[in-house]
């Protein structure tokens, strides 16, 4: 019997290194009895004991004939997987125990007896040792108990720290690669794991890291980064070899694409009319034009006109190029910057917008009107 089960991350088993389907992995009473079981590492449970903790709520009529029948079952399918696996399953008057027999391979018995041996404070080479088996074994939460998922991290964590005191950068790269595997919502891990790439002269990887980083904090918590991880965003740039990485790294910023905002530049007004204002400048200084565009949406109702908008700020969004900029003036006003058309492109854009805003909102009671003017140096001569 050569059997591999896996219960951290969910269900897996292999027999014979072949991967077995089961319905032991849609039996979530049966998964939870065998977790059960192995975390008492050994130790017989009563049959008392399992009900309280597998049926809290007290839901059977029967408990006892309840706890016999899924022990009966859930043996069942362990056979299901490979002949006799069901024995790892004991009775002994009234309690049951997990007994894994030869051949047999859990998890989160490794997983426990790792963490016990680590908690003992081994010498360095033993405890990287250790730490590279558990990272192996884990492979995510175990249903139910976190506990043990922070003992994992702070593991993951402690040799981390061995291998930052001996700059072992690559060792400390693969560490946290496959850690954030497990939960890439680790800033922790992400913070070492652009550590490491900044001392491997991989800035460039730790800086595209470090935006990531930063936009999925905004995007999932709806707030900035971190004290800690503008702090490591800081030493990519103050611990950086050469001003040229300073250079790169602060035109890779300014120049970074963002898939999220394809099409037009869309800002509050003030910021429209900063741009604004720079752009009159410039065009003044070249005596170039650029043209100003404003459609105005009318209707009898407040509803119909903030339904017309919402069809038109899409409209917008897919028909204008990057470097159009677009504002909302007011609830039923809209401005744009046109930099790159003449009159006639510039009307022609305009007509288009006017065409699908029709056709995407036929609404009787509102009205489309639209304009379009030079601004700029030659504009006005």
């Amino acid at each position: 019997m050569n059997v591999r089960i896996q219960l951290t991350g969910g269900f897996q088993v292999e027999v014979d290194g072949t991967p077995r389907e089961s319905m032991l992995g849609r039996s979530r009473k049966g998964l939870a009895l065998i977790r059960y079981l192995i975390l008492q590492r050994g130790r017989a449970v009563s049959s008392q004991r399992l009900i309280r903790e597998l049926d809290p709520e007290g839901q059977c009529e029967n408990p006892e004939n309840a706890m016999k029948t899924l022990v009966s079952r859930t043996r069942a399918l362990l056979n299901g997987i490979c002949g006799g696996l069901g024995g790892c399953i004991r009775s002994e008057s009234g309690s049951y125990r997990w007994e894994a027999l030869a051949g047999v391979w859990v998890d989160v018995t490794v997983i426990l007896e790792l963490l016990e041996k680590l908690r003992r404070r081994p010498d360095e080479d033993t405890l990287c040792s250790l730490s590279e088996a558990l990272v192996d074994a884990y492979r995510g939460e175990l249903e139910g108990e976190y506990w043990l998922q922070r003992e994992y991290l702070e593991a993951v964590y402690a040799y981390a720290s061995v291998l930052r005191q001996n700059e072992w950068y690559n060792q400390l790269l693969d560490l946290c690669t496959r850690a954030l595997r497990i939960d890439d919502m680790d800033e922790e891990l992400h913070i070492l794991r652009m550590e490491a790439l900044l001392n491997l002269n991989r800035a460039e990887e730790a800086m595209e890291e470090y935006h990531r980083v930063a936009r999925q904090s905004e995007e999932y918590f709806d707030s900035p980064p971190s004290e800690a991880l503008t702090d490591c965003y800081q030493a990519l740039l103050d611990d950086s070899k050469s001003l040229k990485f300073n250079l790169d790294a602060i035109h890779n910023e300014l120049t970074r694409e963002d898939e999220t905002t394809r099409g037009p530049f869309f800002c509050e007004y003030r910021a429209f009319r900063e741009i604004y204002n720079i752009q009159i400048r410039n065009l003044e200084r070249l005596g170039s034009t650029m043209f100003l565009g404003v459609v105005m949406l009318s209707g009898k109702t407040v509803a119909s006109r903030e339904g017309g908008m919402a069809v038109l700020l899409e409209i917008l969004k897919s028909n204008l190029r990057r470097g159009d900029i677009v504002t909302r003036f007011s609830d039923n006003i809209v401005a744009m910057l046109l930099p790159t058309v003449n009159y006639v492109t510039g009307s022609a854009v305009m007509e288009r917008i006017e065409k699908l805003f029709y056709s995407e909102y036929p609404s009787t009671s509102v009205s489309f009107h639209a304009r379009i003017s030079p601004m700029g140096g030659s504009a006005r001569k």
